[in-house]
């Protein structure tokens, strides 16, 4: 049966972020991911997670000044110091969470420059992630994602991941595979959760209905076909719930939006 981790970032925002964690308990979940813990200390969410009984599976790396819309800083030349500064950093929360793995995000193409020239960047970053991830025992993610919702992103299909996990050759990087990007940016999922995850080369998933990034059973994807094709395969990892809940927030709050989660609880 599938397992689910609640993303913090997206799910209960009617709670205050420290508060999500027990509001995602309450509703089943036994896991969580989101994208930044950076705003806290970490003993204070590693408190939350052991009082509410869940595991963190995920979280992102710093990706240089978010505010000032950049996406990660893997790929941009000259960045690499402060690459280094941010993994360990992630490391250090990695350790106090008890978090397996850490998002990498590669970053927005600069202007001018192109994903050839920026790859030597890119690869040599995630070897030194890997090396240094490797010494406490975390796997580094790297993920592609759609260039509609992130117009110039550096990584964006499946096999351009998968070449770069095979090009980089540390046991400890691998492919966080978004379905939503995957679905909007090439589709034909089943197919390539056939063809990707018996290679071990998947790390996590994550989910989100298609187009709006709604409920997983709003939109176009049928989920129910592919939670069985991951169980058929033998999936054991987890699976993101990174969506913007629309029942949840016409209703009331995020757990209003729950309803397709119930058959896959464990009870």
């Amino acid at each position: 049966m599938p397992r689910f981790a609640a993303n913090l970032s997206m799910l209960y925002n009617e709670h205050a972020f420290l508060d999500r964690f027990d509001a995602a308990a309450q509703d089943g979940f036994t896991a969580v991911e989101y994208l930044f813990p950076y705003a806290f200390a970490a003993d204070e969410v590693a408190a939350k997670l052991q009082a509410a009984g869940l595991q963190q599976v995920l979280f992102n790396a710093p990706p240089g000044d978010w505010e000032a819309g950049e996406r990660g800083i893997a790929c941009l030349p000259g960045r690499e110091a402060e690459f280094a500064a941010g993994l360990a950093k992630a490391l250090a929360y990695a350790q106090a969470l008890q978090c397996p793995r850490v998002h990498v995000m590669a970053g927005l193409l600069p202007q001018g420059r192109t994903r050839a020239q920026l790859r030597p960047t890119y690869v040599a970053n995630l070897r030194h992630a890997a090396a240094e991830a490797g010494k406490v025992g975390v796997n580094i993610l790297i993920e592609p994602i759609n260039e509609r919702d992130m117009p110039g992103f550096f990584l964006n299909r499946q096999d351009d991941a998968h070449a770069l996990v095979d090009e980089i050759g540390a046991p400890n990087v691998k492919v966080q595979m978004d379905l939503y990007h995957a679905q909007i940016t090439e589709g034909d999922l089943a197919t390539k959760i056939r063809r990707y995850l018996p290679t071990g080369q998947v790390g996590h998933l994550q989910i989100a209905g298609v187009p709006e990034r709604h409920e997983p059973d709003i939109g176009e994807i049928h989920h129910p076909y592919l939670f069985k094709l991951l169980d058929d395969l033998g999936y054991e990892g987890w699976i993101g719930c990174e969506y913007r809940p629309q029942r949840g927030a016409v209703q009331g709050g995020t757990s209003q939006g729950l309803g397709w989660l119930a058959p896959y609880l464990r009870k």
